[in-house]
């Protein structure tokens, strides 16, 4: 059993978060994984991207091939079209509604959602609103990853852990944010499925 995962959006957005906690549990669960990303850090706003395989076998690539993800996660709806056709056939692309409008020139949302339909297996998920709902806009990468959690190989007990253990250090009010915008985003994904 193996899963194929592809992390997109832009600096700021918390992505790397995101490949923490995943990696972390799935560490937890006993599985190999490996991690390979690409990302600006001086550069707020700029692309990021992480591949993230995990498997009860050994690993040999960190990079996944195109066509063959089973999963592409973004928090950016621009972003996600970077990586439609790194899609396996069957494969899901859960992005966000809300765009970072980084440059002069971003396209219209509705073209930028309706080419994210035109894909297939795709989950929209408005990832602000649930993020306020939460207590803050900046809870948008653990909304995005509540979403994913319904398709992840991953016991969502332990996710949950990990997203504990990663904002302690920040207070309890911040654990609780995060852990109920992980409910919202997975509530949200498994209502689109």
């Amino acid at each position: 059993m193996k899963q194929d995962i592809i992390l997109a959006g832009v600096g700021g957005q918390g992505i790397l978060s995101i490949a923490f906690v995943i990696d972390s549990a799935a560490l937890k669960e006993g599985l190999q994984i490996k991690q390979a990303e690409v990302h600006g850090m001086s550069q707020r706003g700029g692309a990021v991207q992480s591949h993230l395989r995990l498997s009860r076998e050994p690993i040999w690539s960190d990079l996944i091939p195109k066509g063959k993800a089973d999963l592409v996660l973004s928090v950016e709806p621009l972003e996600s079209l970077r990586y439609l056709d790194y899609l396996a056939p069957g494969g899901m692309l859960i992005t966000s509604a809300t765009p970072f409008v980084n440059i002069p020139d971003y396209p219209e949302l509705d073209k930028i959602l309706a080419e994210v339909r035109r894909g297939g297996n795709a989950v929209i998920v408005d990832s602000d609103k649930l993020a306020k709902e939460a207590g803050s806009s900046k809870a948008q990468n653990m909304v995005m990853l509540g979403a994913a959690s319904n398709r992840l190989m991953l016991k969502t007990e332990n996710l949950e852990e990990v997203i504990r253990k990663l904002f302690e250090p920040r207070g309890e009010a911040m654990v609780a944010m995060n852990l109920k915008a992980f409910a919202l985003g997975r509530e949200a994904g498994r209502a689109a499925a």
